[in-house]
C-alpha cells in the first residue's frame, strides 16, 4: 500500500524549521549516492554520523523541538546509481510527521518520465516540495528542455529547492568526479524564475563564489528564497549578513544540511551573527511557514 504524507506538525509550539536534511540511507539501506561520493563528502565536511536512518533525524528534531525538511536527490542518469526510495522517505516520514516534512527529487534528464514522477509524488505521495541539485544531477536548469517540468511544479504549487555554490560532492576528487560547478550558479536560476513566476525557488546555501549574484536574485524575484544551509554561519559572507537585516529579512530559511552539520553546530554560530532579535525569529521559522504553506 502507498503512504500518503499528512502534516501532523503543532507549528505554534515547536521552535524552528530546518529547511535542509538528507536522507542518505534508505529502509533497504540503499545509499543515495556512490561511496567514493559518500567518502568524499564526509572528509570535506568532517561529519561523524553520516547516514542516519529516518528514524534516527525524527529524534534528532524531536528533541531539539523542531522540525525538518527531509529529502534525497535522484541522479541516476549522470551518477549511473539508483537513487533511494521517495515512497520509503514519505512513509517514514509519515511516522515520524509530529517533526518530518518530506521533499521529492525527479531526475530531470529523464523527460516525461520525470513529469509523471513528479505528478505521483506530489498526488499520491504527498510531498510538500522538491529537491534538486544541477551539479550533481548535471544539469542546467536554464534550458528550456527543463522547462515543461518547471511548468507541472509551477502547477503544483510547491516549492524547489535548488543547490546553488560551491560543491561539497566530489570535493577532492580527481576532476571532482566529473561534477560541474558552473550549473551550481545562482543565474541559471533567476531565468527559471522570471518565466515561472508563482514556482517558489528556494537557493539552498550561500553561493558562495556567486554570493552577490544570489543577493541580488532575492531581492529582485518574489518568488526567490535562499537556504542558510552547508556552511557555518561564521563563515557566512558579509553582504549576506547585511543584508538579511534588511532587504533579504523575509528571504532567509534556517538550514543544516544535516548530517553534515549538526543543529548545535549551526545554531551556535548562527547566535554569534550581529542580527535583529526579529529578523532571527522570522529566519528561525517565520520564513518557512510561508514558503511552505501552512498556518502557523
Amino acid at each position: 500500500m502507498t503512504t500518503r504524507y499528512e502534516l501532523g506538525i503543532n507549528f505554534q509550539s515547536i521552535d524552528a524549521i530546518d529547511m535542509h536534511v538528507h536522507l542518505e540511507v534508505d529502509e533497504c539501506g540503499h545509499k543515495a549516492m556512490p561511496q567514493d561520493l559518500f567518502d568524499a563528502s564526509a572528509a570535506y565536511f568532517k561529519s561523524s554520523e553520516r547516514t542516519p536512518s529516518i528514524d534516527r533525524i525524527a529524534q534528532v528534531y524531536r528533541e531539539k523541538n523542531m522540525a525538518a525538511v527531509v529529502f534525497t536527490v535522484d541522479a541516476r542518469t549522470a551518477l549511473g546509481h539508483e537513487p533511494n526510495s521517495v515512497e520509503d522517505l514519505v512513509a517514514g516520514c509519515s511516522r515520524n510527521n509530529d517533526v518530518l516534512i518530506p521533499f521529492g527529487s525527479v531526475d530531470p534528464r529523464r523527460g516525461a518520465p520525470a513529469l509523471d514522477d513528479a505528478r505521483h509524488q506530489a498526488q499520491e505521495l504527498g510531498v510538500r516540495g522538491f529537491k534538486f541539485h544541477p551539479s550533481l544531477q548535471g544539469f542546467d536548469p536554464s534550458d528550456e528542455a527543463f522547462y515543461p517540468l518547471w511548468k507541472v511544479l509551477e502547477e503544483l504549487g510547491l516549492p524547489c529547492i535548488f543547490h546553488t555554490g560551491q560543491n561539497g560532492m566530489g570535493a577532492g576528487l580527481p576532476g571532482g568526479r566529473g561534477i560541474k560547478l558552473r550549473y551550481s550558479n545562482p543565474l541559471l536560476l533567476d531565468d527559471v524564475a522570471a518565466d515561472f513566476p508563482q514556482l517558489k525557488i528556494i537557493m539552498a546555501h550561500p553561493s558562495v563564489p556567486w554570493q552577490e549574484e544570489a543577493n541580488s536574485i532575492a531581492t529582485h524575484k518574489a518568488n526567490v528564497f535562499i537556504d542558510l544551509s552547508g556552511w557555518s554561519p561564521k563563515y557566512f559572507p558579509e553582504s549576506l549578513v547585511k543584508l538579511g537585516n534588511n532587504v533579504l529579512s523575509g528571504k532567509l530559511l534556517f538550514g543544516t544540511d544535516f548530517p553534515l552539520i549538526t543543529p548545535e553546530k549551526w545554531l551556535g554560530a548562527f547566535a554569534q551573527l550581529p542580527l535583529k532579535d526579529e529578523v532571527r525569529a522570522k529566519i528561525l521559522k517565520a520564513n518557512a511557514l510561508a514558503v511552505l504553506g501552512v498556518d502557523s
